[in-house]
């Protein structure tokens, strides 16, 4: 896995309010969507079925109908605040059914904000080095 990929996913579980750290330094958390517990190593290592979610698509940054959604992340995809950990089925299943219809269309743009409101009342700072 990329040096960058790790650091993202060190990210966005050090930053989420659910997430635990184990002994090891293993991060414990829930799935965004569907709340599997999901693993993440001390050293940004996806393990299992774990995988990173960009809440608001990367694809729709720099589009009129999700600016006020990506207002939200400071217009960063990477933003810790646009970042979650997802089982690889829930991310998937979102990249082929919202993310893929845009977010022009009601029903997707309507999907993506009640996750981004449930990824943002998941916030905490993240602590100092975890990046």
């Amino acid at each position: 896995m990329r040096a960058r990929l790790r650091q993202l996913f060190r990210l966005a579980v050090a930053t989420d309010a659910e997430a635990t750290r184990g002994p090891d330094g293993t991060w414990t958390t829930r799935c965004l969507h569907c709340r599997t517990r999901l693993q993440v190593a001390a050293d940004g290592e996806a393990l299992g079925g774990s995988s990173l979610e960009h809440v608001v698509p990367q694809a729709w940054f720099g589009l009129r109908a999700a600016a006020a959604l990506t207002a939200q992340v400071g217009d960063d995809r990477d933003d810790p605040r646009n970042l979650a950990v997802a089982c690889r089925r829930c991310n998937q299943d979102k990249g082929k059914g919202p993310d893929a219809k845009g977010p022009q269309d009601a029903r997707a743009h309507a999907v993506v904000a009640a996750l981004l409101a449930k990824r943002l009342g998941r916030w905490r700072l993240p602590p100092a080095g975890s990046g």
